[in-house]
């Protein structure tokens, strides 16, 4: 358990901090036949990343891409073939089909030698992102060379004509062809032995350029869902559990059959934890059965393959229409009576987990349901940890009472007693699985562009749907399963119907373009929506570190670097949900000066720049690369979107901000920066 602890924590650690980070390690191999040759390029892929293939349309992801410098001996053949098993989805932010690995992946480029001796000097470019962040355009450098063997010109045959009486021609054997030397020399690049850059070509760093990693000693903002989080959200699944009518009886019946069965109270206590212990057991086992199936970067494609999210809406949908009272979905009852037949036949802890198992397979009309919700919601979160760790606080909160109840037995007599709210838990329930099966339908309609739900429809379904809930919470509406005799409802009701009436009247004004906060994270994008009452558009003051940072000088504000790039995904998603608000806008546009830097911008620079990380030399040869580099070597990252506001030397005023979607801590952010600009 420790040692489970542990690795939960540093997990959750990882996930806090942007760090620099490199998700794939390549390594080049070349084979040659003859005059022919392959140059076999391998990555290895960090879990839950993945790495784009070739030829991603523009406005898409970084995508791989061969690069030569040099070549000498050798000509190319063809273009850079992917290998096999590339993962293809339609992907609805960038409204486009992608390619992409996980795991691992292969690239091949084919070339013909021309002379003995053959040197290709490159470079392959790539990127990667994870649910969380994008890579910046990432370079593996390259130098392969060898000796080709080249086939030899024969030389030409000679015909003998029949014997005639004039003397035979004497034909004399052609001279053998003088192999040309290369008319390519090879380049010398002499490269200054330093440690770590203190100055570079062309003068990018400066002053402004001073490394300030130290002092960004916050981080805030985050965009995986934290563990502790899941973990909370199964806690939460169990305790609504709980108040089934297939679990509640029988909280009071297991406890008091441990009493009775046990000579003293000391014993039943032990029982019952052991009891306890089982139900933990056999729903981690669920969830760590779902990670080893499907595998950490499976569960991270689920998430926006169409497929699966089809069917995880028509998922909720049957267990929505279950809780509705439509009908049961139970276990076959020969399952049931055979657990029951062991647990009576043996003794022991045999005897206590058996009786825990039978909990489970009775309880699954009931739990099933709830216990899916939980597992698609933590799937396509895409964490390997996610599924494990919610059903570990599903399992806890339910083997909790059983614990408590067993210590205080007293307290059996003050627990309330079943009766037709139970009911009503469950077709609460069944309203928000609905809801979420919305949420899955949406992704899928992007992914195919249907247009079948695009944001007013989607939101008036919810509309719809809580509407319907307040109803049925006020009895005016009546489901199968419902006490018909009940004429009156109690407070708690009032209040829950209450509270779905204003949710649903807070969203009417989301169909003429109101953004609606509260359920952008569900809703389909604003781009979908037919009609908007207000455009707003946020433009930076300059794209270039340097020229944004002579301007902040010149008005005397503070600056917002915001690195980011065209095929980050999370950038787009904090553009669109959280500088559209006002308060951010007011704030980015009278007291920032706004620098948008992209990492993956194409444009060349007037002539590469050398420079050394870690020991290495590397080359930058896009404003991208440079703008990658700065990111790197100043603020110590390389992970989109990152937003760090400095004074005009430099200097970080705050710590620095990843993707969260809260605009008030976004706001509180902001507002951190210009005081301390000010101060």
């Amino acid at each position: 358990m420790k040692k489970f602890l542990l690795m939960i924590m540093l997990t959750l650690s990882a996930q806090v901090f942007a760090q620099m980070y490199n998700p794939a390690e390549f390594k080049v191999e070349t084979a040659v036949d003859g005059d022919k040759g392959v140059i076999t390029f391998s990555a290895t892929i960090e879990p839950g990343w993945h790495l784009y293939s070739t030829s991603i349309p523009d406005g898409g992801p970084t995508s791989t891409t061969f690069n030569v410098e040099s070549i000498e001996g050798a000509e190319l053949v063809g273009e850079l073939m992917p290998g096999a098993g590339e993962v293809e989805v339609d992907d609805p932010i960038f409204g486009m089909r992608l390619r992409y690995y996980n795991d691992n992946a292969t690239f091949t480029q084919k070339f013909k030698a021309t002379s003995q001796n053959y040197k290709i000097v490159g470079y392959l470019e790539y990127g990667c992102c994870n649910d969380e962040n994008c890579t910046p355009p990432t370079s593996f450098d390259f130098e392969v060379k060898g000796t080709a063997v080249l086939p030899t010109k024969e030389a030409p045959k000679v015909v003998e004509k029949p014997a005639v009486k004039a003397e035979p021609a004497k034909v004399e054997a052609p001279a053998p062809a003088k192999e040309e030397a290369p008319t390519v020399e090879e380049a010398v690049v002499e490269v200054p032995a330093v440690a770590e850059p203190t100055e570079a070509a062309n003068g990018i760093i400066s002053e402004l350029w001073t490394p300030v990693i130290d002092k960004l000693d916050t981080h805030e903002g985050t965009t995986q869902r934290s563990l502790w989080i899941t973990f909370i959200l199964g806690f939460g699944g169990g305790l609504i559990a709980l108040l089934t009518p297939c679990v509640w009886p029988i909280i009071p019946m297991t406890v008091s059959f441990f009493l009775k069965r046990s000579k003293s109270r000391k014993k039943a206590l032990s029982e019952a934890i052991i009891y306890g212990v089982s139900i933990i057991i056999i729903y981690l086992v669920l969830g760590l059965s779902v990670t080893s199936i499907f595998g950490a970067s499976a569960l991270n494609a689920l998430s926006t393959n169409a497929f699966f999210n089809i069917f995880f809406c028509l998922l909720l949908v049957l267990f929505g229409a279950s809780f509705l009272g439509g009908f049961e979905i139970t276990l076959p009852s020969s399952w049931t009576n055979k657990v029951d037949e062991k647990a009576s036949s043996t003794t022991g802890v045999l005897s206590i987990f058996l009786m825990a198992f039978t909990l489970a397979l009775v309880s699954f009309s009931c739990t099933g349901p709830i216990i899916g919700f939980l597992l698609v919601e933590m799937t396509t979160e895409g964490s390997i940890f996610g599924p494990a760790v919610g059903m570990f606080g599903f399992a806890l909160a339910l083997a909790l009472p059983f614990t408590f109840f067993a210590l205080f037995p007293s307290l059996l007599k003050q627990m309330p007693r079943s009766g037709g709210w139970m009911n009503t838990v469950k077709v609460v329930l069944g309203f928000i699985e609905l809801a979420f099966a919305l949420k899955f339908f949406s992704v899928a309609d992007l992914a195919y562009g249907w247009g079948l739900l695009d944001r007013e429809v989607f939101l008036s379904l919810w509309i719809a749907l809580f509407l319907f809930l307040g109803l049925y919470l006020l009895n005016v509406i009546r489901l199968p399963h419902d006490d018909t005799d009940e004429k009156t409802t109690s407070v708690p009701k009032f209040f829950l119907a209450l509270a779905s009436f204003a949710f649903a009247v807070y969203m009417v004004p989301g169909l003429w373009g109101a953004p609606c906060k509260a359920v952008s994270a569900f809703a389909p994008p604003m781009w979908t929506q037919d009609f908007k009452v207000v455009e707003n558009e946020l433009h930076p003051v300059s794209y270039d570190y340097d020229e944004g940072m002579r301007i902040a000088k010149q008005q005397g504000k503070p600056v917002l670097i915001d690195f980011t790039g065209h095929g980050c995904v999370n950038c787009r998603e904090m553009e669109a949900a959280v500088w559209t608000d006002d308060k951010v806008m007011d704030i980015l546009n009278n007291e920032y000066v706004l620098v948008s830097l992209y990492v993956d911008d194409r444009t060349p620079l007037d002539e590469p720049i050398e420079v050394v990380e870690q020991g290495k030399v590397k080359k930058l040869r896009t404003v991208g690369d440079k703008w990658s580099y700065l990111q790197r070597y100043k603020f110590g990252a390389n992970a989109q979107p990152f937003y760090v506001p400095v004074d005009n030397d430099g200097n970080p005023l705050n710590g620095s901000y990843s993707h969260n979607t809260d605009v008030s801590a976004y706001v509180q952010f902001l507002k951190k920066g210009v005081s301390n600009y000010k101060k």
